[in-house]
């Protein structure tokens, strides 16, 4: 029996050879009797008809090996980054990852993201250098790109020269300085922390490498760390051929038992997968995967039991899309938007009743097109989509202080927050500084709970609000008075009162989503490419060149960048190549421009009133916003 198990992803740049990698490993160690490739459909980890038909990784799949003293559970994951939402859920829950490079066109834009996620994430990553077998590829040039573009830790590692390894950590580099050689414990640790990424290549087509990287794999890695009480993390959801709803998770500790309670829901069924087959199991242990049946109100990246939940996801959708479908079949389209919305939330499915139109949230154009074909093929539903419109965001720059209150007849509830601005990226995030003695738990955990069950959204255009901390500092209920739902509707007028001041005082600011492009243009259109990035206010960078090309990189807003792949290949005549990957946001550029056309009014946002509700004569009546502070029953000292 082996002695450890870890959960491996892999994930790479579209075309990099991911999936046959997958299947390489999956046939050296004799879980597979012939050799799957991608561009024959005959691969165990792309089974979907989809998948078959693009000949690319849409769905994150799984399998399980054993190599010598080595169990692993292997994940497979998306190339495109249209479809990056899946490898992030993925690598949310490794022990380890193999990156995998191109040995011919080395590190390109999406390597990079998927380098980032893992860094993120804190995963400890092996680096495969694949198609060794092509005449264009080079072993040397893509070792030193990894070097100078990821990290000087990437060491080619067939044979470790230990120079080179002990010189990435002080306490190694005494080590052998002191004994002339390092323990493999030592490596492994420096491998688990991130300080080396150790670099193998070969042909996964052709079988070569696969063996050593198998040998380095049981050699290098640890098992997971695990505790004794019950936690998991939720990282897929899908449904099986019958429709059957499943929830993957990692166990993180303790095990996880048929039947047992989770969130509320009772666990029926545990299944491992190994590519579209399964066995059903009693128990799953910490430290491995598994599929379960039975829950409906789980999502990607949920904490279970001792597990906290993960904040928003690092790759966040650019695009707004309106669905237009026959009025006829609105509704029936807006339930199959919801299921394929419960797999992947970011979606974000939206339908405004007076328009009668659905929204969804996309990543680009390829996830549309797979989308599209998905409504056809699985819910018998023609749709087209508009343009698509840029996702803002909105944050605030300074501290403010909001209040709500809310008391119509036989109603009370005052809530007081503090705003603040946090760290770009980090969403939102709630607290309570408030001591029990001025306002029971029971009111505050309502609160709390007020505030994570809304998407709030900012007072410039009405964009989903981001960045800002919400403290809740004051309040006030009423023993009598005070029923379910009244401090919820007091907290989310707190919420926009604060914002209008805030935008009173300018200190509302709009986010525009950015890409890190990467153009490779003809060396007589360097002049023409440049001018374009200075008019869509990019910054640029002249890379490498040679035969006759430039490599540009740099990052462009989205709502500037999104349509010049086809103005690239029409002004190169086809040989110009334009690869963009969501960078997150920055301040909108031209923030008064996109403010003006989009004529929001805030007070008139009824869904989300930044005014209150105050009680006299028996009868309740609506104060303006700025009038709030003068009327509130709370002072809270400055």
């Amino acid at each position: 029996m082996p002695k450890k198990h870890i959960v491996l992803g892999i994930v790479a740049h579209v075309d990099a050879g991911k999936t046959s990698l997958a299947e390489a490993l999956l046939y050296k160690t004799g879980q597979v009797r012939q050799l799957g490739r991608v561009d024959q459909g005959s691969s165990l980890l792309d089974p979907s008809q989809l998948e078959k038909q693009r000949k690319i990784t849409i769905y994150s799949h799984q399998a399980l090996l054993t190599s010598g003293d080595l169990s692993i559970t292997l994940l497979d994951t998306p190339g495109h980054l249209d479809f990056g939402q899946q490898t992030e859920q993925v690598v949310s829950v490794l022990d380890y990852a193999i990156l995998v490079i191109s040995g011919t066109a080395g590190v390109q834009a999406t390597t990079l993201a998927f380098w980032n996620l893992l860094k993120h994430y804190q995963v400890p990553t092996f680096i495969f250098i694949n198609q060794l077998d092509r005449p264009t590829a080079d072993l040397q040039t893509v070792l030193k790109q990894l070097q100078t573009q990821l990290s000087p830790a990437c060491l080619h590692f067939e044979h470790p020269n230990l120079d080179d390894v002990a010189a990435q950590d002080d306490a190694a580099l005494t080590e052998f300085i002191t004994t002339e050689t390092l323990q493999d414990q030592t490596i492994r640790n420096l491998i688990k922390d991130r300080k080396i990424f150790p670099c193998y290549a070969g042909s996964a087509l052709q079988l070569t490498g696969i063996d050593e990287l198998l040998a380095g794999l049981e050699k290098w890695t640890m098992p997971l760390k695990t505790r004794p009480d019950f936690g998991a993390r939720v990282f897929k959801i899908s449904h099986d051929p019958q429709g059957q709803r499943l929830t993957w998770l990692k166990v993180t500790g303790g095990a996880l038992q048929a039947k047992q309670e989770l969130a509320g829901e009772k666990a029926a069924e545990l299944r491992q997968y190994n590519g579209t087959k399964f066995k059903t199991v009693q128990s799953v242990p910490a430290g491995q995967t598994c599929a379960v049946t039975g829950l409906k109100q789980t999502y990607p990246g949920q904490g279970l039991g001792s597990e906290h939940d993960l904040p928003q996801p690092q790759l966040q959708p650019a695009l707004s899309y309106a669905v237009q479908v026959d009025p006829s079949q609105i509704h029936a389209c807006l339930t199959a938007m919801q299921t394929l919305a419960d797999e992947d939330p970011l979606l974000h499915v939206q339908f405004d009743r007076h328009l009668q139109e659905i929204r969804v949230n996309l990543m680009g154009q390829v996830q549309l097109e797979v989308l599209q074909k998905r409504l056809a093929d699985q819910f018998n539903l023609a749709v087209q989509f508009n343009h698509g419109q840029v996702l803002y965001q909105e944050t605030i720059t300074q501290m403010g202080e909001g209040i709500g209150h809310f008391e119509p007849l036989r109603h009370y509830a005052e809530v007081h927050l503090l705003l603040e601005p946090s760290q770009r990226g980090s969403g939102l995030s709630f607290a309570s500084q408030l001591a029990t003695d001025l306002l029971p738990k029971n009111w505050q955990e309502q609160i709390l709970t007020a505030l994570q069950a809304k998407e709030h959204r900012g007072v410039l255009i009405g964009a989903p609000l981001t960045d800002v901390k919400l403290t809740l500092i004051a309040g006030k209920g009423s023993n009598v008075h005070s029923v379910g739902g009244d401090f919820r509707q007091a907290t989310w007028r707190a919420v926009r009162q604060g914002l209008m001041e805030l935008k009173q005082r300018g200190a509302c600011q709009l986010l525009e989503p950015v890409y890190h492009y990467q153009l490779l243009v003809p060396a007589e259109q360097v002049g023409r490419a440049i001018s374009d990035l200075e008019t869509m206010k990019a910054s640029f960078n002249l890379g490498k060149s040679g035969s006759n090309y430039q490599m540009i990189t740099g990052t462009a807003p989205v709502s500037q960048m999104r349509d010049y792949a086809q103005t690239v290949r029409t002004y190169s005549r086809g040989c110009g190549q334009l690869t963009v990957t969501p960078a997150g946001y920055r301040p909108c550029a031209n923030a008064d421009e996109v403010i003006a056309a989009a004529n929001y009014d805030p007070v008139a946002d009824l869904e989300n009133s930044p005014g209150s509700i105050f009680c006299a004569h028996g009868a309740g009546y609506n104060v303006r916003w700025d009038q709030v502070p003068a009327m509130a029953h709370v002072q809270v000292k400055k």
